[in-house]
Parts: C-alpha cells; structure tokens; sequence
C-alpha cells in the first residue's frame, strides 16, 4: 500500500542546513568532487555535529506519537547516494526519524518538493534557496548561529516578519518607494484589505493547522500543555499594524504573540521569546538575531532584488 505524504505535514531539509558541514565543504571548495567523495567515504563512521536547523527539526519530529505519525522531515541533497550514506549514518545515530531522501547528484534538490508534499525547504546553500525562491518554492536559507539548544524545553516556537514572508512585498514596495508617512497612509486606506501571499504562507498556514492539534489535545486532556507557539515580528506599527490582523483573520490563523516594533531591534522581543527558528527577508534582520537563535533568509522581494 503507497505510503500517503499528502497527509502528512513535510519539511525538507538540506544536510547543510541539518547538520554542520563546513569541514566537508571546505574539502569540496578547495579539493574538487573526486577529494571529496573519498573524504567522505574515509570519515563515513564520523558522526557529523548538529547543524542549526537540527533543534527546530528534533522537535517537530517530536510530535509524532506511535498512534500519530504526522511530521515527515525528508532530505534533499546535492550529494549522491554513496557521498550522502554518512548524512543517513548521522541520522541514525542521532535517532532522527528521517528515512526518506533524493539525491541529486549536484543538481538542486527543490525540485522534488512537490513530490514530496513539503510545505518548506531549508538549506544552508543561499544559491538553491535564492534559485528555489524564484521558482515560486517556499524556501529558507539557514544562517550560520551559535545557538544551544536547552532540552529540558520541550516547546516548539516559531517567529516569521509579516511583509515578503507571511504576506507578499507589495505593502513593502510602497515603503521602499516613499516615506514612512506615504506608507502609514497607504496602510490605514488599505486596513481592511487582506495582503496576498507570501513566500512562506503554505508554510505558516501548515504550521498553524499542526499548532491547533495541539490545542485541540489540550481541550481534550487539560493536563497536556500545547508545544506550539507562534509569534510575528514587524517592522510595522500603527496604524499599519491593522492590516496585519485583517490578514491573519482571513488565514482563520492565531498566532500566541505579535510584536509592532516600528524600528526597535527585533532581537530585543526575540530574546524574551527564544525562537528555535525566526524568518525574514531582510539579511540586516537575520545578521541581529542569527548569532543568538536559529535564523532563515527568505530572498524574496524588492529588498532582495
């Protein structure tokens, strides 16, 4: 009987994003293929250290119950089969239960997200993001961070910017293209009308449908507590933060916490909520978080053009 990932809620990840592999590509960038092959094949027992989307994957993989198998983590790798066998041997001793895979042999792996249902691609490598992006592909690129992850905190929070990820640029091309004031005014004229979507939605749309299971667990079983939390942060504030709202309303989405910043540093509501992942558009966003939690470049946009 054909295994049904449609039902299922798919992130793929690439091995740069799962795992530290910086070693490994030096080898490749300084050697050429066949160096690296070998090396690869020389340290295949040698246990690769955790990359930093590992933490955010650990724990959605986490929800899964025997009874309940609904996140599915698939890789997607540039490698080969024989070059990626010591990413599966990672895997496995981590207890990550990941068992589904393409490799690509150089080429980039996006493609075959839609075979596999994914609702997201993470990667380390900003070329296949960048080029994924293009192609209309819900995709991630993982910045280098320093973050330890705190086990004894079984919670799963996640933090997206709103403009050129949740919702499309268009709000944020008026800002490029005039004031603040220009864009405040477009903003309030506008409050009403839900902003299209962005690269992400399919994203935030499914992780919202994971996080109202988890609700429903808790109105089923007052004892188990919700792993899931939610937050928005935005440059917005008011009056432009009314938009916002009118668009999560259509999305029938709740999200925990939402924070209208109007040009404080993100990083300063960020580290009172400690995301184990946060998404933006914006690199000078990321380069403020990324050195204290897991942090994503979305390369969409007017800002990134």
């Amino acid at each position: 009987m054909p295994f049904d990932i449609d039902s299922k809620f798919v992130v793929a990840v690439a091995s740069s994003a799962l795992f530290d592999l910086k070693e490994s590509d030096r080898v490749f960038r300084e050697n050429g293929e066949e160096v690296y092959r070998k090396y690869q094949r020389e340290n295949e027992n040698e246990i690769l250290a955790p990359g930093v989307a590992y933490p955010l994957i650990k724990r959605l993989l986490s929800i899964n119950t025997p009874q309940d198998q609904i996140v599915e983590v698939v890789l997607l790798s540039r490698n080969d089969p024989d070059t990626g066998l010591r990413v599966f041997k990672s895997i496995e001793h981590y207890g990550l239960s990941i068992s589904r895979a393409a490799f690509v042999t150089g080429n980039n792996p996006f493609k075959y997200m839609a075979a596999f249902n994914a609702c997201l691609f993470l990667s380390g490598n900003p070329d296949d993001v960048k080029e994924a992006v293009e192609h209309g592909f819900p995709a991630g690129c993982i910045y280098p961070s320093d973050y330890i992850d705190n086990d004894d905190d079984n919670e799963i929070r996640l933090a997206f910017d709103f403009d050129g990820i949740i919702a499309d640029d268009s709000a944020e091309s008026i800002f490029q293209g005039g004031t603040l004031d220009k864009f405040h005014s477009h903003e309030k004229e506008l409050a009403n009308q839900p902003l299209p979507a962005g690269p992400l939605l399919k994203f935030f749309q499914e992780i919202s449908k994971l996080q109202q299971r988890e609700i429903q667990k808790n109105e089923n079983d007052p004892d188990y507590k919700s792993r899931i939390r939610l937050a928005i942060a935005t440059a917005r504030n008011a009056p432009a933060h009314e938009r916002v709202i009118t668009t999560l309303r259509k999305l029938d989405i709740r999200v925990d916490e939402a924070f209208f910043l109007g040009g404080i540093e993100k990083i300063k509501v960020l580290s009172v909520f400690k995301p184990h992942i946060f998404f933006d558009d914006q690199a000078g966003h990321i380069e403020g978080v990324a050195r204290t939690f897991p942090s994503v470049h979305v390369p969409f946009g007017v800002v990134n053009t």
